[in-house]
């Protein structure tokens, strides 16, 4: 696949050049006359229109045409010589010309036009109903699987134009909403308490769409495992054979293969979106979690505006209305009684416990299931109670551990013995070893490039110099694999001494 150009993008000059007060204007004043079907203007029309605008009073002819030169060479506008009009040479000498905005300006004011309208805040919404529309039209999609019939080209364009449009619309109202409510914004707007008569709203809304994600997300979710591309091929064919049939001199000669891929690219971002792939989860179970989260977000904020609502909030009132109640009673059973509802029982023990069973703060303790909880005593003395056991001897089996590993050592010495020539072992003369002996030498290697001398001594007591040729590499073939190394000597030092 060939990598994109990034390339610089001059036609995004204007937008910071020093003199962007007034390339702006004459642009945006293009793409308005572009979106009502004039493509071409001349400079008189655009001099008219500055001069109404503020800040333009001053603004000359020789100065509009000057702007209009810089931004054919920043490829913002196309000129075009006028000849039709002309009624002498001279006329036609003056070269009048019409200009026309290029697609580049256009995508650049539409986008600037949309970011005005919305300002600093992200938009989007959670709209339930699109996960439905995009549902019924993969259902179209799975019959025409099933009666292996392929509509028209023009059908099927429209069918999958409908498809990336209402998954693309998804995409991206989710994200930018979810963006919105954990903007700084929206979160000083939390700990306000005007927050208090909008939240049961918010939190409404937030519940509906979970309802209506949860009924139509999962049917979607086996409506895709079901599809796959090799089935998906001919409507993509399709599709791509309508684009084609659309004539565009820039997209002759464009590569139907490229076409292809770019449609198959889109449905597996579609299946990732909703299934998740080998990297993660899915965005749609990112989504479900998200808007829990948010949820339980509001349900505290909510709680802590009570919390505060109440501290500040004067009882006096409150306690005189209980001390004139209590006054009027004439028994002491019913006081008794009274101060049980208001203070609740005195001798009651009160337990602690972080168990966090719900957040919603309606629910009452009635409706929650019980918990057990141990409460050990805060002394020093105290001690858990654990039951004696017997010793068991473990001679037997240290004694057998021990012999075990000396028989193994014994048995690394005398292989390490049968590959040595003379007080030498050599990488490149030995045959396939053991992987125990492969470790060895490794871990051989690793000592003695620790050590200026590139000297060590083995467990078994005995000096050994590692001898390494940087330039020869030779192969070590084990039992299970071959490892590729600079060919490597060791030399037992003791030996020679001998």
């Amino acid at each position: 696949m060939q990598a994109p150009s990034f390339k610089k993008v001059q036609e995004a000059a204007y937008l910071t050049a020093d003199k962007a007060w007034s390339y702006r204007a004459i642009l945006r004043y293009f793409y308005v006359q572009h979106e009502r079907m004039r493509e071409f203007l001349f400079p008189e029309e655009i001099f008219a229109h500055l001069t109404d605008l503020d800040g333009f009073q001053d603004y000359t002819e020789e100065q509009l045409q000057q702007d209009l030169d810089q931004l054919v060479k920043w490829n913002n506008l196309v000129a075009r010589q006028e000849v039709s009009r002309a009624s002498t040479i001279e006329e036609f000498k003056k070269k009048r010309y019409r200009y026309q905005c290029t697609p580049y300006t256009v995508e650049f004011e539409r986008m600037l036009q949309q970011m005005e309208k919305g300002g600093d805040v992200f938009g989007g919404s959670l709209e339930k109903k699109e996960f439905e529309r995009l549902y019924q039209e993969l259902l179209k999609v799975e019959e025409i699987i099933k009666k292996a019939e392929v509509p028209p080209p023009d059908e099927c364009a429209q069918l999958w134009n409908d498809i990336v449009a209402y998954f693309r619309s998804i995409n991206q109202n989710t994200s930018d909403y979810m963006a919105h409510i954990n903007s700084e914004a929206a979160e000083e707007r939390m700990q306000t308490e005007a927050f208090l008569a909008y939240k049961d709203q918010f939190t409404t809304y937030l519940r509906d769409f979970i309802i209506g994600l949860q009924q139509t997300a999962l049917k979607i979710q086996q409506l895709l495992e079901t599809i796959s591309i090799r089935q998906l091929t001919p409507l993509l064919k399709n599709v791509v054979l309508h684009q084609q049939q659309v004539p565009r001199f820039e997209d002759i000669g464009q590569d139907e293969q490229a076409l292809m891929y770019d449609q198959q690219e889109k449905w597996r971002s579609l299946c990732e979106w909703f299934l998740g792939n080998a990297h993660g989860e899915s965005n749609l179970d990112m989504l479900q979690t998200r808007t829990n989260e948010q949820i339980r977000r509001i349900t505290r904020v909510v709680q802590r505006l009570g919390e505060r609502h109440h501290y500040f909030r004067s009882r006096k009132k409150d306690y005189l209305h209980l001390a004139q109640w209590f006054g009027s009673m004439e028994d002491i059973r019913d006081a008794h009684q009274l101060s049980a509802v208001v203070f609740g029982v005195f001798h009651t023990r009160h337990l602690y416990s972080d168990h966090v069973p719900t957040d919603d703060i309606y629910t009452d303790v009635w409706d929650e299931a019980p918990m057990e909880h141990e409460t050990k005593p805060r002394i020093r003395s105290y001690r858990e109670k654990t039951r004696p056991g017997a010793i068991i001897s473990q001679k037997e089996r240290k004694e057998a551990a021990r012999q075990e590993h000396l028989q193994t050592k014994r048995l690394e010495q005398e292989t390490l013995e049968n590959y040595m020539t003379g007080n030498e072992i050599r990488l490149n003369e030995l045959p396939t070893i053991e992987p125990y002996v492969r470790k060895m030498l490794l871990s051989w290697i690793g000592k003695a490039m620790a050590r200026k001398d590139q000297t060590f001594k083995t467990e078994y007591g005995r000096h050994v110099q590692v001898i390494m040729e940087d330039k020869a590499r030779v192969t070590v073939h084990a039992e299970d694999g071959a490892i590729e190394m600079p060919a490597v000597t060791f030399r037992f030092l003791d030996e020679v001494s001998n």
